[in-house]
């Protein structure tokens, strides 16, 4: 039952129109699918999204060639392996695909296959999927995590000229998983109204994650704290929320003047240090209740994360996504160098489940916190709720309470919750 028959690709769409690769791996217990999800703000040392290339076809962005990859080489390669042997064939992938970013097949195609091998795994076991999850990173504890809401884009993700790409309201004060639900949400349209009310109409459409892209400009990107911090209080929920922000600072970068950018999006330019741009984040941190800072400096700029990481400890976390990229290697440099202190796990950028628990579990041996994170260019597919959950790391950001995409795995969570009973655990970051 647990013996692979088939595995079968195609090319679908995610949520920014985009093609994806989508995988279905079969077994005798029935076909068990899985889409891989793409980012727009990506770090260089990810693991290779493989694209066509061909501008005829979806401006360049089709994935025909990695859908190509499932159906030949990792098929013959795959067919009558078990499923129960997570390891042994996600290494079997990447040695097969035989480069260092999984460039030849394609992290795209490999992660499919990975995360439909899992599924089709957890059902032979006769365990929801978080379950069996859990027991591949050896974890027996199993905890809902606080959700980041991203409630205000800008960076990469909206058309405003904000610098910071994402600001993010976390209910660490509830009680259970289903309590921080509503609170983000009552908070979310709280938002809503106190945006349309300030700025008109416009100011409520949505960027990729679904989070607000009002039409705010200058002012260092401190205003959507301000507003953030009344969305709370109007909803009710002052004391039981934190602030997080993901800064996506790399993309602030200015490599000729060697400083960062933050009006890159607008016509003039406005350039500070990696010092300047740290004592602007400690002022915000000592001014708004902040619990996490993501990507505060660009990839490469080792020299400034140490300094703001050491100056924020026992305040609020710092995150390494653009730094880390849930690469073992990469993670090994920044905790030796002091450079963060949490990973941002995202499992498209290294392409397979059990090098996605390998980072976590290193990060944990390392005293860090692990925040769980979707992409930009989401899919229906909810396998990182289940895998927050089994990895017990209380933390995920997944977008806003909008977008059925989004949705989908605050949805699931919900399931998950509902399922575990009196024993679903809730809580901030791991026990």
């Amino acid at each position: 039952m647990s013996t692979i028959t088939k595995l079968h690709a195609r090319e679908v769409l995610d949520s920014r129109g985009n093609p994806t690769v989508e995988v279905e791996v079969s077994t005798a217990n029935g076909a068990f699918r899985s889409i891989v999800p793409s980012g727009a703000s990506t770090g260089k040392r990810e693991a290779c999204e493989k694209r066509d290339g061909d501008a005829s076809r979806y401006l360049g962005k089709g994935v025909q060639e990695a859908v190509h990859a499932v159906k030949t080489q990792l098929d013959q390669a795959l067919v009558g392996k078990n499923v129960m042997e997570q390891r042994t064939l996600d290494e079997l992938m990447v040695k097969l695909d035989g480069t260092d970013n999984k460039s030849n097949f394609g992290a795209n195609a490999i992660l499919g296959v990975s995360m439909a091998i899992s599924k089709a795994a957890a059902v032979n076991a006769g365990v929801p999927l978080s379950q069996y999850l859990g027991q591949l990173a050896g974890n027996e504890k199993m905890k809902l995590p606080v959700p980041c809401f991203n409630v205000i884009n800008g960076g990469s993700h909206a058309g405003n000229v904000l610098p910071f790409q994402e600001y993010m309201i976390a209910p660490v004060g509830a009680k259970d998983f289903s309590e921080a639900l509503r609170m983000g949400c009552e908070i979310y349209h709280k938002l809503k109204s106190l945006l349309k009310k300030k700025y008109g109409q416009d100011a409520v459409n949505v960027g990729d994650e679904g989070g607000f892209a009002p039409p705010i400009g200058g002012g260092g990107g401190e205003e959507p704290l301000q507003l953030l911090v009344e969305a709370i209080k109007e909803a009710g929920y002052e004391g039981k929320i934190k602030i997080c922000m993901d800064c996506a600072a790399s993309e602030m970068w200015n490599e000729e003047a060697r400083k960062y950018d933050l009006t890159f999006k607008g016509d003039t330019r406005t350039l500070i240090t990696g010092k300047e741009l740290a004592e602007m984040y400690q002022s915000w941190v000592e001014k708004y209740p902040f619990i996490s800072i993501e990507d505060p400096f660009g990839e490469d700029d080792w020299e400034s994360w140490p300094i703001l990481t050491s100056a924020l400890k026992g305040k609020a976390q710092v995150v390494g996504d653009d730094l880390t990229v849930t690469n073992m290697k990469c993670i090994k440099q920044a905790v030796e160098k002091g450079s963060c202190n949490s990973l941002l796990l995202k499992i498209n950028q290294i392409g397979t489940i059990t090098e996605a628990l390998d980072a976590a579990k290193l990060c944990k041996e390392n005293g860090w916190t692990v925040m769980v994170s979707h992409r930009s260019g989401e899919t229906e597919d909810t396998y990182i709720a289940d895998l927050s959950v089994a990895l017990a790391c209380g933390q995920i950001k997944t977008g806003a309470p909008c977008r059925g995409e989004r949705t989908a795995k605050y949805n699931q969570l919900l399931r998950i919750e509902e399922m575990l009973g009196s024993k679903a655990e809730y809580g901030w970051g791991f026990n």
